[in-house]
């Protein structure tokens, strides 16, 4: 396993909209807030199931939800700790503030701030968000049921984009109703706001001094749920973290951390990738960012001088200076990603020693994370896709083009299942004392293995079983035509397979959130059984429909990144493989 990877794209539907505006939700960091009394029970009243009105007791204070039409209730915008602004810009998130009062718990906060994403690749939308952005948002059943499972999500976005919810097709109504489970979303610090590592910001305290604020966000949200879910009918004692893309890549460096030890116990990573740095490469980053800044703002005229007067601050001139410009100014210091699309190029996951170990995901080899807990591992058949999608270079039709796309598609999907997917279930089922390990590739919408993808026309070449249209079966959103992903494959022909398979999924996700295992007792799906390491064993079950069925099989067959490269070699002729290796230069170190 290659541990050290150039994470570029781990991003989903961001790459086809821009993400909405929510309505910004925050207030000044340090002050309580008053908010209008509560015309049924006092602020000291516990409420338990049912929930009249929506109204909940929280350790901050008193919220008011509301029911919405999918038969769930509820509650948006929670601050789960106090907004990391002033002061605690860049330090480990504290508690949130209780407030006086009913708090209304209606709207959607604002993103965290991040460059709004755009349809073009190669442009860079306005700056949008907010630095006021922890807050997380609560689905549940409308029903009296209490001890309920917990299911926290992690969005995408290369942890540079994203939010809790991007529009209704990531609500987490659908899935908490036929699951019988409490949702979670939430957001957490991206870019240089989330990871950030200059030496003159370190106080002594492990936590602050790590660089890995996003981590510790998702960390402090993980706290509260701990603290807070059984008021929403959740048990404590039984949460499962899952995330997609960036998300995922968030489960796995949780699993490393001691810091989230007892806080999840199942997890579920979708399309997600191993990488951690050096707290070196964070800080050589940081100080780049500071002579940028100098220079930016007159202070020095060239790069030498720059130097020359960073040479001359202390530490706490530096923290206060940093922590003075506003994220515009710290924003204008980074360049965009390879693949563009509002995410920046910048270093996280730093192996800090505190929230990351040293040596990062090589745990995994020898077993020495902490946080040994069922997993669920999965891809989709054709992620790249997704990436490919709206490059230029293919935006016509092009016989030469098309077979490209073709190549990038099938063997970079590949290399993504072998080192996201399989490669971590090995290294993870080699330990003994590491739970079941389940894996799955979604196959729907796919064009390969001889036959025919069910999104007709050109669109299914193009998009097909893409990055993140996993999301929405998992959802119950497969159906949403909302979701800017989706909307590209609906027809009303393949409208019964796409729902019949959403449901099969949704119900063995919510077996695993119960039980830890997803074999489901729902009559006439197959058993899921979990990855063997050992050759011609069960490995990974397939998500497919097949007219208004879903067809779901176990596989075998496992791939590695070795054994893709050598294919491609011998499979791909010239110019085609130089072309594609153009490419994926772009996206993976090549060892």
């Amino acid at each position: 396993m290659s541990h050290q990877r150039k994470w570029v794209v781990s991003i989903w539907v961001a790459l086809l909209i821009a993400l909405p505006l929510f309505s910004a939700c925050g207030n000044e960091s340090g002050k309580k807030t008053s908010l209008t009394a509560s015309p049924l029970l006092s602020p000291n009243e516990t409420v338990t199931g049912p929930w009249p009105d929506a109204v909940v007791q929280v350790k901050q204070g008193m919220i008011k939800g509301f029911a919405d039409d999918a038969e769930t209730l509820v509650w948006k915008a929670i601050p789960y700790a106090k907004p990391p602004v002033g002061d605690l810009r860049w330090k480990a998130p504290e508690e949130a503030e209780s407030w006086e009062g009913t708090r209304e718990t209606k709207e959607f906060c604002t993103p965290c701030t991040q460059y709004q994403p755009s349809v073009r690749a190669a442009s860079q939308g306005p700056l949008i968000g907010n630095e006021d952005c922890l807050y997380l948002n609560v689905w549940r059943p409308d029903t009296n049921d209490t001890g309920l499972p917990v299911y926290v999500w992690i969005h995408g976005g290369g942890n540079s984009i994203g939010a809790a919810v991007q529009g209704p097709w990531d609500y987490g109504d659908e899935i908490a109703r036929r699951a019988n489970a409490v949702f979670v979303s939430t957001n957490y610090r991206l870019g240089p706001m989330g990871w950030f590592a200059h030496s003159a910001l370190k106080s002594g305290d492990p936590l602050d001094d790590s660089g890995n604020y996003g981590n510790l966000d998702i960390i402090q949200a993980l706290r509260w749920v701990r603290e807070n879910i059984e008021a929403f009918g959740g048990d404590p004692g039984n949460v499962t973290i899952a995330g997609l893309s960036a998300g995922a890549m968030n489960v796995f460096t949780l699993m490393l951390s001691p810091v989230a030890e007892g806080l999840f116990h199942k997890a579920v990573a979708q399309s997600g990738r191993l990488t951690t740095m050096p707290v070196s490469m964070g800080e050589a980053s940081a100080r780049g960012v500071l002579l940028d800044l100098l220079m930016n703002d007159g202070t020095a005229g060239d790069r030498d001088g720059a130097e020359a007067h960073a040479a001359d601050m202390s530490d706490a001139e530096i923290a206060a200076y940093l922590r003075s410009k506003s994220t515009a100014e710290i924003y204008a210091c980074y360049r965009g990603s390879a693949l563009g699309f509002g995410m920046i190029s910048f270093p996280f996951f730093f192996e800090d020693g505190a929230v990351i170990p040293s040596g990062g995901f090589e745990a995994f080899e020898t077993g020495s994370y902490p946080n040994k807990v069922p997993i669920i591992i999965g891809s989709a058949k054709e992620e790249v896709k997704t990436f490919l999608f709206m490059t230029p270079r293919f935006t016509f039709e092009d016989e030469h083009n098309d077979r490209l796309y073709e190549i990038i598609a099938s063997y970079g999907s590949d290399l993504w299942k072998a080192e996201g997917v399989d490669e971590v279930a090995c290294a993870l089922s080699s330990h003994p004392n590491q739970p079941t390990v389940y894996v799955y590739q979604f196959l729907w919408g796919a064009s390969s293995d001889g036959k025919a993808s069910p999104i007709p026309g050109r669109v299914g070449f193009k998009l097909g079983a893409g990055h993140g249209m996993d999301t929405a079966f998992f959802f119950g959103k497969a159906a949403d035509t909302r979701n800017p992903l989706t909307a590209f494959v609906t027809t009303t022909e393949n409208l019964p397979g796409r729902e019949a398979l959403s449901h099969a999924m949704m119900d063995y996700v919510a077996q695993f959130l119960r039980t830890g295992d997803p074999d489901t007792p729902v009559s006439g799906l197959p058993t899921w059984q979990g990855w063997m390491n050992e050759p011609d064993k069960p490995k990974c079950i397939l998500f497919d429909a097949e007219g208004e069925l879903p067809r779901i099989t176990m596989s075998s067959m496992e791939l590695t990144e070795a054994g893709i490269w050598e294919r491609m070699k011998a499979e791909v002729p010239e110019p085609f493989y130089s072309e594609a290796m153009g490419f994926f230069e772009q996206w993976f170190e090549i060892d």
